[in-house]
């Protein structure tokens, strides 16, 4: 992209940004010790405004009913004190937060699969679930969080169990009263029942939008359209706005083709397709009334010591689609 194009795009979105500020988020990952204001003072300085706190819950396998959270074994990040002395040290730098709890499955099975296979072991993991959810929604309370992400790409858990879900918005609004949000993955979003009775539509924006090596700006936009119709016509319908609970694309080969892909064993670098998909992203949502914002996927604390220039994985820290990220956060 030319410095002109930018130029001209910034002064868009800052007009755009006078109406309705974004929420211009990054995904803060969780470590196994505290943070300060050497952790912080990067998310300054990309612009950002909201940061996703993610504590973890843990699970054996898909049909195992029960999770396991805030105990002495976890990384400091991950538990409730871990997360709460996170926000602490954001709020210092003025920075927003939506509490984003987050299960993980042995091996990284996706959790959309999780499924149990009687009625008993469904009965336990509600219960475990809701253990797990509403001690962030007191946290969510205590903290004052702007927003908190009732759950992340549940989407056998949701569809099994529809009356369970809304019983427990019900129970979480009780406890906490802020926004809530649900990250729905970009292939369910469409199914998901409760969508009014939440503040936001939470899209984890993982669409394939270029089937390009290196995809333009151009390529990336068009993919967009097929998907942003229905985004959008989802948001009109129900009458809330989209946010991207997640959003971002790999510094590799063909970035656009499948951005959900974490496979350790794909090896090729690629900054200026992260770049491109990253641009082509906020040109087509960051100007649009009915659109929130999002949450970058991912920032680590420790910046001095991750991504880079031998780095293909979706963190944009020390690449070049961090200039990208700041030209847009600090205009927006």
């Amino acid at each position: 992209m030319t410095v002109l194009r930018l130029l001209i795009l910034l002064t868009i979105f800052s007009s755009c940004a006078a109406q309705q500020a974004r929420i211009n988020g990054l995904s803060f990952v969780a470590a196994r010790e505290t943070i300060d204001e050497t952790h912080t003072a990067p998310v300054v300085e990309i612009g950002a405004n909201y940061t996703a706190i993610m504590p973890f819950g843990f699970i054996k396998n898909l049909a195992h009913p029960e999770i396991v959270h805030n105990t002495e074994r976890q990384w400091f990040g991950e538990t409730r004190a871990g997360a709460k002395q996170y926000i602490n040290e954001l709020r210092k730098q003025q920075i927003k937060i939506m509490i984003k709890p987050q299960i993980w499955v042995w091996r990284g099975e996706f959790t959309g699969n999780i499924k149990m296979t009687n009625e008993t072991d469904w009965k336990t993991l509600e219960d475990s679930y809701s253990s797990f959810i509403l001690e962030y929604a007191e946290l969510a309370q205590e903290t004052k969080a702007e927003i908190l992400c009732i759950g992340t790409e549940l989407e056998n858990f949701v569809k099994e169990r529809p009356e369970y879900w809304s019983n427990l918005i019900k129970k979480i609004k009780t406890i906490y009263k802020g926004k809530l949000t649900y990250a729905a993955n970009w292939d369910e979003f469409k199914r998901t029942p409760f969508w009014s009775e939440l503040d936001y539509i939470g899209v984890d924006a993982y669409f394939p939008v270029s089937d390009q090596q290196t995809p333009t700006v151009e390529d990336c936009k068009a993919g967009w359209q097929k998907h942003k119709s229905v985004i959008k016509a989802l948001s009109e319908t129900h009458n809330r706005p989209i946010l991207f609970t997640e959003y971002g694309y790999r510094s590799m080969d063909y970035t656009g083709k499948e951005p959900w892909v974490s496979d350790h064993s794909l090896k090729s670098l690629n900054f200026e397709g992260q770049s491109n998909a990253t641009q082509a992203l906020f040109e087509e949502f960051w100007n649009e009334e009915w659109f929130a914002g999002g949450f970058i996927w991912k920032w680590f604390h420790a910046y001095d010591r991750v991504g880079g220039e031998n780095d293909n994985q979706f963190t944009p820290q020390n690449k070049p689609v961090e200039e990208v990220i700041a030209l847009f956060y600090k205009t927006n």
